[in-house]
């Protein structure tokens, strides 16, 4: 929790993000990441300052709950003093025990967004998802909070100014408005009327127009006349193509050229023959891709 500190920006964590993406996909299938379609609603985790504190918590701690499909999961929420915005016991379960920072008895607007990301922990448990490092499984879940519906709650907390500042969570806020840029692009929700906070709403519009970057690069037919140009010259080129760029090329068993590039909702890396015009569905997430091969 960054309370008051630099608070870092930009995409560090880009590649972990994507990687998230992917082992959710592949953890839970296309159909369970559907059933997510419908985030988080404000109303069911508002929280003003004469609600009860401890009741309110745990009022609000059972929707998170119900929002990730943990109906057998109960949450016991209390407050300490801490250095992290909040802790959870991952035990086997159904109890969890989740610390809260001291600091939200008096930000009580946040503790959803804290509550969140602890849930979201208790959810990959019984999941069985993680990845190797602590750090990379704190992106990881960030991640997939954000992505099944309840990590705007998170990127609302963000605030700076030239005082002050807060953000809880472990992406960059911009990292956060990537995320919830892709989800609001798949289910064609606009999450940005829920923010209070305007550097929140700064932050979305930034990963929004990365998120948008990834459906515009080539071979896909969204890519620009600068990529087109630069992918039609890599065609010629193979051995030259330099290893940024969004593709590659390799033979098949028969030496036909196919490429290769990540789709843009999940992630997954997908090969097409290098052929003109070409029509291609994710094997994982199914969205169906025009390219330009």
């Amino acid at each position: 929790m960054a309370n008051g500190g630099p608070v870092q920006h930009g995409y560090p964590h880009l590649e972990t993000v994507r990687a998230a993406v992917t082992a959710l996909y592949k953890r839970l299938s296309w159909a369970t990441v559907q059933t997510f379609s419908t985030s988080l609603a404000p109303a069911d985790v508002a929280f003003c300052d004469t609600d009860d504190l401890h009741l309110g918590a745990q009022r609000v701690a059972r929707e998170i709950v119900r929002h990730l499909r943990l109906p057998d999961a109960r949450l016991i929420v209390g407050f300490r003093e801490m250095t992290h915005a909040a802790n959870v016991e991952l035990a086997a379960g159904p109890e969890y025990f989740v610390e809260l920072n001291d600091r939200f008895r008096t930000h009580r607007r946040d503790i959803g967004a804290a509550l969140a990301h602890e849930v979201a922990h208790v959810y990959l448990h019984r999941l069985d998802l993680s990845f190797p490092t602590t750090a990379e499984n704190e992106i990881l879940t960030d991640t997939v909070t954000t992505y099944l519906g309840a990590g705007w709650l998170l990127l609302d907390a963000f605030r700076e100014d030239a005082v002050s500042s807060q953000k809880l969570g472990y992406l960059t806020p911009e990292e956060f408005g990537y995320v919830l840029a892709k989800r609001a692009l798949l289910f064609r929700e606009d999450p940005s009327v829920w923010f209070t906070s305007p550097q929140a709403y700064d932050a979305y519009v930034k990963g929004m127009a990365l998120a948008r970057r990834d459906e515009q690069q080539p071979p896909l037919t969204g890519a620009g006349w600068a990529g087109r140009r630069r992918y039609a010259h890599d065609r010629r080129n193979v051995s030259a193509v330099q290893p940024t760029a969004p593709y590659a090329f390799s033979p098949d068993p028969t030496g036909r050229l196919r490429v290769s590039f990540s789709c843009p909702t999940c992630h997954q890396r997908i090969r097409v023959p290098v052929k003109g015009r070409v029509r291609a569905r994710c094997g994982l997430c199914r969205t169906v891709l025009e390219c330009d091969t």
